[in-house]
């Protein structure tokens, strides 16, 4: 018996039916991180990278809970009395003593060059990784995506370093980034410089063609360098002096670190200077809970410029002392920044 046509309709509806059953046995390509194709189609358009590869070092990358543990503990959460005896320690001071004279000529070369105090970079390198000996030991890679990708609080900020991150040229690095180690926070090299900052603030100043803030010096001391003058640093400019209120001293609340009165009107305010300061500076005032009570400072721009650094006034006053202690034992005076 002869096979009987099918109809238009049912063919149709055979046909139809063959694409779903097709479709359903395909393997569904699921992205590997929230957000993952949006973030490596940005990236593509805007640096004209291959996706592929892109998606590759992002599925390589891990959602790390150690780094969300670690970044609801900061240090700065802590009181002062508590926090400056993390930086403050006798070894420390020691070792950077030890690391500016060791390193004396190549820093105060940078700091004149780019006006800044070299105590102040070494103690921001001293503050941030101990000279370089604690440049920390997560994937850069696996901090970014698992602050950008799955910390709402401040996704917004660590997407936008990952993105910067994977635009970043090679020679921007130290590594291939699947390979960079550093913070919890993503941050790199001696200086625990974010991706955004290494495109902004980063200096080939050994002239090799690659910026590395791992293993070259100069590169390190000049960007941490630039980064303060970019920020406004003021060459010989004051960062800090102990302020002592008096019995009806007004209570003084500031919302960041930026000056904001000239000095004079923080003494008309009953905050009297315990050295000769210039009453038009344009000033700002800390309040810290010092080891013997309150302790009341004084700040200016460059202190405020160490918050930028880091917007915490109690890293920027370890960085202040710190710099001091470098400098009174390393012999510096004024004459040699």
């Amino acid at each position: 018996m002869p096979l009987i046509a099918a109809s238009l309709p049912t063919r149709r509806l055979v046909a139809t039916l063959g694409l779903f059953i097709a479709s359903a046995c395909m393997p569904v390509l699921a992205e590997t991180h929230p957000g993952q194709d949006q973030l490596v189609g940005e990236v593509a358009k805007d640096t004209g990278k291959d996706p592929q590869a892109l998606n590759a070092l992002l599925d390589g990358a891990k959602k790390q809970q150690g780094i969300l543990d670690a970044i609801s503990r900061p240090a700065e959460a802590k009181p002062w009395k508590d926090y400056r005896p993390i930086f403050l320690t006798p070894q420390r001071i020691s070792d950077g003593i030890a690391f500016y004279r060791e390193h004396r000529a190549l820093l105060e070369s940078i700091g004149k060059q780019y006006g800044v105090a070299p105590e102040y970079i070494v103690a921001i390198v001293g503050v941030e990784t101990s000279y370089g000996r604690i440049t920390g030991k997560y994937k850069v890679l696996d901090a970014l995506v698992t602050l950008g990708l799955y910390y709402p609080p401040r996704a917004t900020f660590f997407r936008e370093q990952l993105k910067t991150l994977l635009e970043l040229p090679e020679n921007h690095l130290a590594g291939p980034v699947d390979t960079l180690t550093g913070s919890y926070a993503g941050a790199q090299g001696w200086g625990q410089f974010m991706p955004s900052s290494i495109r902004d603030f980063g200096v080939d100043a050994d002239g090799d063609g690659r910026i590395d803030l791992k293993n070259s010096l100069p590169d390190i001391f000049a960007s941490v360098a630039n980064y303060f003058a970019k920020h406004g640093w003021q060459q010989g400019g004051m960062v800090a002096a102990r302020a002592q209120p008096d019995g009806a001293a007004r209570p003084v609340s500031v919302k960041d670190s930026k000056p904001q009165w000239p000095l004079e009107q923080l003494e008309a305010w009953g905050y009297a200077p315990l050295q000769a300061l210039n009453p038009g500076e344009p000033t700002s005032l800390q309040s810290l809970d010092g080891e013997n009570g309150k302790e009341y400072w004084f700040t200016f721009q460059n202190f405020y410029v160490i918050t930028t650094y880091n917007r915490s006034p109690l890293y920027a006053l370890a960085v202040h002392q710190l710099a001091q202690a470098i400098a009174e034992g390393a012999g510096v005076t004024e004459a040699m920044r």
